[in-house]
C-alpha cells in the first residue's frame, strides 16, 4: 500500500562543505533565538531552506529567495544532483537518556501521496493552520521538499535491517558522515542496488506507515497536490507534486526510541497530596522525598515511573520537596495514559479544556529535567511526568483511525534538514 521509490537527491558536495556545519534540526525545534546560530554557522547552512533569520520576517515573506538560493548553490557546485536514483540509508547513532548508545537506521525515499481515509498513511496528531500556511509558501516557492516526513512502519521481525545495512558495503568514499549539537552521529550511503531496491518496494507495499513527524510537512504538500491538480496538473500520481520527501525507520527496531513528552500546568495550584487524593477517587498517591537539583528530582520521577510501566502512573511534582506517585489499579486496556491525563487531571483537577491547552495553558517539555525545572523557575505550578507510548500503543490507535492527543510522543533522534533534499524538476 505505501508506495516508496528511489530518487535522485540533491545533496551537499562534502568536499565543499562541512556537513556537521549544514545540517539543521527540523524547523519546528528550532526556537527563535538560536536562528542566528545556525545562519551564522556556515554560508551554506541548510536553515536558510526552513527558516527566516527574523522570526518576525516570516509572515511577510513569500521564500522568493529559496528557489534562487537553490539555483546557485547547484551553479557553484556546493549542491550536487546525484546521477542514479536510490534510497539513501542513514545511521543515527546515539545516546539515550538513560546512558546506553544505540543506533537507528532508517532510509529516505520518494513517498507516493495519499488522503489519509486511504488508509495508507496514518497520522497519529492533529495539525494546526499557521504553520501549514507557512511550509504551502514555502513549497510554492521552492518546488522542492527540502525536509522529510518521518514515517515508522512495523517489522517486528526486522526483514528489512540486512537490506538497509547493504548499502554500507560499498566504497566509504560513498558514506556522508556528520555530528549535530546534540552529539548524533550521521551515516548516509546510497542504496542502488536493484534487488535491494524491489525488496524495500514489495517490503513497503504490503503495509501501511505512521507519521511519526511531519504532520503538517505532510498535509502541506496534500494541499500542494491539489492546487497543482486544480490548476491542470496530471494528477495520475506520477507528477512530481503527487510525491514528497520522506524518511521511514523500523518502530521495533532496537534504535527506535520513544520518549515520553512530560507536562506543566501553568495555570492553577497544585494540590497537596490529602488534595490530589480527594480530586483522583480510586487513584492511591504516595509521597517522595525529592531533594536536590531539577536533575536529580527529574531523575527520581523517571527511575519511579520505570517501575511503573504498563499501569495507569503519573507523577507530580510541585518544586515543594516532595514527588507525589499517583497510581491506580484498574487497568488502562485500550486507553492511554497521556488521554487520561488530559482528560481526568488536566481537565477534572485543574479545570482546563482542549482550548486553554492549545492556548499556552500546559506546556510539554521534552525532558523531565526541563519540566523540573520549569517548576522550580515559576514557569508552571505542577510538573507532571509520565512513561512514554509504545510503538504497540501507535500502530493500535493509528489503525482504527484515531488520534492521540497534542504532544503525546517524542521519537528521537529527530531528522536533521539538509542530508537530501528532493526537487520537483526533472534530473538533466
Amino acid at each position: 500500500m505505501t508506495v516508496v521509490r528511489p530518487f535522485s537527491a540533491l545533496r551537499y558536495d562534502t568536499g565543499k562543505v562541512d556537513l556537521s556545519k549544514v545540517i539543521v534540526p527540523p524547523y519546528d525545534v528550532i526556537a527563535a533565538d538560536e536562528r542566528s546560530l545556525f545562519f551564522d554557522r556556515d554560508p551554506h547552512n541548510a536553515i536558510r531552506f526552513e527558516l527566516t533569520r527574523d522570526a518576525s520576517e516570516e509572515a511577510a515573506t513569500d521564500y522568493s529567495e529559496i528557489a534562487e538560493t537553490l539555483g546557485a548553490w547547484q551553479e557553484s557546485g556546493v549542491l550536487i544532483r546525484e546521477p542514479v536514483p536510490a534510497y539513501y540509508v542513514l545511521k543515527q547513532r546515539f545516546t539515550a537518556p538513560d546512558g546506553h548508545t544505540l543506533e537507528r537506521v532508517g532510509f529516505y525515499a520518494e513517498l507516493g501521496l495519499e488522503e489519509y481515509d486511504q488508509g495508507v498513511v496514518l497520522p497519529h496528531e492533529r495539525t494546526l493552520a499557521g504553520p501549514k500556511a507557512d511550509r504551502l509558501k514555502l513549497l510554492r516557492a521552492a518546488r522542492a521538499n527540502l525536509s522529510s516526513v518521518f514515517l515508522l512502519y512495523e517489522d517486528r521481525e526486522d526483514d528489512l535491517g540486512a537490506t538497509l545495512e547493504s548499502a554500507f558495503n560499498g566504497s566509504p568514499e560513498q558514506v556522508a558522515r556528520a555530528r549535530d549539537d546534540a552529539g548524533v552521529d550521521y551515516a548516509l550511503a546510497p542504496l542502488t542496488d536493484a534487488k535491494a531496491i524491489a525488496a524495500v518496494q514489495g517490503f513497503m507495499a504490503g503495509r501501511s506507515s505512521v507519521i511519526a513527524d511531519g504532520h503538517h510537512r505532510y498535509e502541506t504538500a496534500l494541499a500542494y497536490r491539489r492546487e497543482q491538480r486544480e490548476a491542470g496538473g496530471s494528477g495520475q500520481g506520477e507528477a512530481p507534486f503527487d510525491s514528497t520527501l520522506a524518511y521511514f525507520a523500523n518502530a521495533y527496531a532496537p534504535g527506535s526510541l520513544l520518549l515520553p513528552i512530560h507536562r506543566v500546568v501553568r495555570r492553577g495550584t497544585a494540590p497537596d497530596a490529602e488534595g490530589w487524593a480527594r480530586a483522583l477517587p480510586g487513584w492511591t498517591c504516595a509521597s517522595l522525598p525529592a531533594t536536590g537539583g531539577s536533575d536529580a528530582v527529574s531523575a527520581l520521577a523517571s527511575e519511579t515511573l520505570a517501575k511503573l510501566t504498563g499501569r495507569p502512573a503519573f507523577v507530580a511534582d510541585a518544586g515543594d520537596g516532595f514527588l507525589h506517585v499517583l497510581t491506580r489499579d484498574t487497568p488502562l486496556g485500550d486507553d492511554l495514559m497521556v488521554r487520561v491525563l488530559e482528560r481526568d487531571v488536566i481537565g477534572a483537577v485543574f479545570g482546563l479544556s482542549p482550548e486553554d491547552i492549545r492556548d499556552g495553558a500546559v506546556g510539554f517539555p521534552k525532558s523531565a529535567e526541563r519540566a523540573a525545572r520549569d517548576v522550580r523557575e515559576g514557569a508552571g505550578s505542577v510538573a507532571l511526568y509520565l512513561n512514554p507510548v509504545s510503538a504497540d500503543d501507535v500502530f493500535r490507535v493509528t489503525g482504527v483511525g484515531e488520534r492521540m492527543p497534542q504532544k503525546s510522543t517524542f521519537f528521537y533522534p529527530k531528522i536533521p534538514t539538509g542530508m537530501v533534499f528532493r526537487l520537483h524538476e526533472a534530473s538533466a
